[in-house]
């Protein structure tokens, strides 16, 4: 065979290799492509998506770790990812973006549960108009009722494992109701109810376990209250005797610095669980470790026994 055609046999090998290695591929599955595809709007609902999912689901959390969920806004790629799913986790009242997703996604390839939906009864006042309050995640006997709807979403994009999910969500909700014990029992005798935060993202948990927030801001934690709010709040502090003004890891602790800084209090962290931030995920911390610490730092702020 001469070099020509010796070449040209070559070539022929290569195109039919590439070619098969090609095809090969496309129809051979990856290493989680049998996995059930989810997104999920922030942090808590991933969390408890992801314990239900188990090795069964891929489980994307579209609001980033250090990002704060009422502010951030889907990229391109998000968005992608979104439509690419077989389920869409959502808590209705934090994403900015959920209501035009609802309106724009595809329910034949998508299915949203909004796991918050029913469950928000309290109201809170916000420049002068009173707005539901979202964050029923904090109270761990409404986190049970959030881990049922989303059962029920697995169950119906992925019926065949209708007995897998189910099993993950009973673990899941025994650790809920250990975790509401754990607050029944540490905050059963303390010598004071209330507690100053940053935002007001604690009006279920305050409700749960018989406490009183005040918070400096509203719903939203980028909100500036005014001078005469702060006054208030720092005048609240000095008659009910806070010695703690709690403030949020995502955010700027300004606000509640300059309040405890006028009445000679403390600051401590009452994370929200809108989001951890990448060192926190880095260090194995997840929705149970961030509420037990919170638990830890209330017994302190309410001088438990």
């Amino acid at each position: 065979m001469n070099t020509t055609k010796w070449f040209a046999a070559l070539i022929g090998v290569i195109i039919i290799g590439v070619i098969s290695f090609a095809i090969f591929h496309e129809r051979t599955p990856g290493q989680d492509t049998h996995k059930i595809k989810v997104a999920t709007g922030f942090y808590p609902e991933y969390f408890f998506a992801s314990q239900i999912g188990g090795d069964k689901a891929d489980v994307v959390n579209i609001t980033p770790a250090d990002a704060e969920p009422h502010d951030y806004e889907p990229t391109a790629q998000d968005m992608a990812t979104i439509e690419n799913s077989r389920m869409l986790v959502l808590n209705g009242g934090v994403e900015p973006w959920g209501v035009n997703m609802q309106k724009n996604l595809d329910p034949n390839k998508t299915l949203i549960v909004t796991a918050g939906e029913g469950l928000e009864t309290q109201q809170v006042v916000e420049g002068g108009q009173s707005v539901t309050d979202p964050h029923v995640w904090q109270s761990p006997t409404l986190a049970k009722k959030m881990v049922d709807k989303i059962e029920r979403g697995f169950v119906q994009i992925d019926p065949s494992n209708t007995s897998y999910y189910a099993a993950n969500a009973e673990a899941l909700k025994s650790q809920l109701d250990q975790l509401d014990s754990e607050f029944k029992t540490g905050l059963a005798s303390c010598a004071k109810k209330d507690i100053i935060t940053s935002h007001a993202a604690f009006g279920y948990l305050a409700t749960t376990y018989h406490l009183t927030q005040v918070a400096i801001t509203g719903l939203s934690p980028d909100a500036e209250p005014s001078t005469k709010e702060l006054a208030d709040i720092a005048d609240f502090a000095r008659k009910n005797n806070v010695k703690i003004i709690f403030f949020e890891s995502l955010v700027s602790p300004k606000l509640s610095q300059t309040i405890a800084s006028e009445v000679g209090a403390e600051t401590m962290v009452l994370d929200p669980l809108e989001g951890l931030s990448a060192d926190d995920l880095a260090a194995g911390k997840d929705y149970m470790t961030v509420m037990r610490n919170n638990l830890a730092n209330l017994r302190k702020a309410l001088e438990c026994i």
